[in-house]
């Protein structure tokens, strides 16, 4: 009877064994193979910069983008004839911050960024190239209801 308890105990070291390298083997896998979201981020950064000076209206042009690792994508933006001391913070949360978290929620081409939680920041500088306010839309605002 000892041989059947040693086989026993033997199939169950061997069916951890295998659960454990399963497991190391899937996690190997998954960080190896997995689409380098950084390198994505700063691919999509640069090819909006190459498109760059781009007129969004009569008042905004977009100037560049950027990325901050893998949490991060920065637009950086012209207030064409604008000055600092006029920009009303409290018009663009109440009506321009509320456009672009329902512009994120809903752009196809922004999946990628919904799927990976990445903030979505808005840096605004005025005609003269001052700062003058900036906009940072996080996952939990866009994908709140």
């Amino acid at each position: 009877m000892e041989p059947e308890k040693q086989t026993s105990k033997g199939k169950g070291v061997g069916i951890v064994v295998g659960l454990i390298a399963f497991a190391i083997s899937y996690y190997a896998v998954q960080q190896f193979f997995k689409p380098d979201l950084e390198a994505e981020l700063k691919e999509a950064a640069v090819h909006l910069n190459k498109q760059a000076p781009l007129q969004v209206d009569q008042f905004v042009r977009l100037d560049s983008a950027a990325s901050k690792g893998t949490t991060n994508f920065v637009y950086y933006y012209t207030l064409i004839d604008i000055e600092k001391s006029e920009v009303n913070v409290d018009t663009i949360n109440k009506y321009i911050k509320p456009d672009l978290i329902e512009n994120i929620k809903t752009h196809p081409d922004l999946k990628i960024y919904r799927d990976h939680n990445i903030t979505m920041e808005y840096k605004y500088y005025d005609k003269n190239g001052e700062f003058a306010t900036a906009i940072s839309v996080t996952p939990d605002l866009y994908k709140s209801e």
